[in-house]
């Protein structure tokens, strides 16, 4: 794979943040609690509200072709000093090439830039790919479970991983 960069987007980039989610949704709709119909219905407004609601990171190539996202935010129910990874995607093509730890890096710097202590990421615990990713980036599993968002039909529940971003190595609890 070529080199690949990532970059925030801003609320005015929502067209170019619609189109790689509404791919995301279409190639990997078992990911995602939202639907691609639904998404596709949503109005100018509401992407411009999700711009500025969470920061949404994209990964390049070379060329300028978009080849993954992820979201930075702040759930409702987490300590102010969290912040959440969300919605990472990589294009097939790309995976396994590193475009998702960077995507993960560029997340956790956005968040300490933000002044958060920790980076929240959850992931589905049947789910090993995912875990072993997470784990071996440095995030670590807490006591924090809720049913899985996504369902597929089996009773799965997901596990909050946290990432200590500076001196606090303490896990937070997460609701």
């Amino acid at each position: 794979m070529s080199e690949i960069t990532v970059r925030g987007l801003t609320e005015d980039e929502w067209e170019t943040y619609r189109s790689v989610r509404l791919a995301a949704l279409e190639e990997s709709p078992e990911a995602f609690a939202a639907t691609l119909a639904e998404e596709q219905g949503y109005d100018e407004d509401l992407w411009r509200l999700r711009m500025r609601r969470s920061q949404r990171l994209l990964a390049e190539d070379a060329d300028g072709n978009a080849v993954g996202v992820a979201s930075v935010g702040h759930a409702e129910d987490a300590p102010e000093r969290v912040a959440e990874l969300f919605g990472l995607w990589v294009r097939p093509q790309a995976r396994g090439t590193g475009v998702a730890t960077q995507l993960v890096q560029a997340g956790a710097d956005t968040a300490r830039a933000q002044g958060r202590s920790h980076l929240a990421y959850w992931v589905g615990t049947d789910n090993g790919a995912a875990v072993a990713f997470a784990s071996g980036f440095g995030f670590r599993p807490t006591d924090s479970r809720r049913p899985m968002r996504v369902s597929n039909g089996a009773d799965e529940d997901e596990i909050a991983m946290v990432l200590p971003l500076g001196d606090d190595r303490g896990v937070p609890t997460l609701a």
